[in-house]
């Protein structure tokens, strides 16, 4: 099984950007953690982040038929990239959104977003941890498909 972690425009500069908001951990700090949590349950992982619409669309269109699971935290994107929204509806594999603040708990233009609709889940508010979580929901849902089967 493998998960494609994505991460959008300044996530990059996690450690540094608000760390009141957004914690003291770096984004090479957060991918640690979860490819070693997520090996410990027998899951390879993949990173990518970009700062560039384009190169998250073309990540994600090169996910198809290749990742099992994706967790996505298009940063700024989530609240007006449809180009985005629309290469993640094209996925038919468990895609969880992840927010390491709650978007709903701060300015008005971040409540919103516009690939939740396309989204599995949406995990918001639980720092750093809320990706660990997005790794347990992806095993979730693909185990209970699986015991359909």
């Amino acid at each position: 099984m493998k998960i494609l972690v994505i991460n959008g425009p300044n996530l990059n500069m996690l450690g540094k950007r608000n760390p009141k908001i957004y914690g003291t951990k770096t984004l090479a700090d957060i991918e640690n953690e979860i490819a070693s949590y997520a090996k410990k349950k027998g899951i390879d992982t993949e990173f990518f982040q970009s700062a560039c619409e384009g190169e998250i669309v073309n990540k994600l269109n090169g996910a198809y038929g290749s990742a099992d699971g994706i967790i996505i935290n298009a940063g700024a994107y989530t609240h007006y990239s449809y180009a985005i929204r629309d290469a993640l509806e094209i996925l038919d594999v468990p895609k969880i959104e992840v927010h390491l603040s709650d978007i709903h708990a701060r300015e008005t233009f971040r409540n919103i977003s516009v690939i939740e609709e396309v989204c599995t889940l949406q995990i918001a508010g639980f720092g750093d941890k809320g990706y660990v979580m997005a790794v347990d929901e992806i095993i979730k849902i693909l185990s209970e498909e699986n015991s359909k089967r």
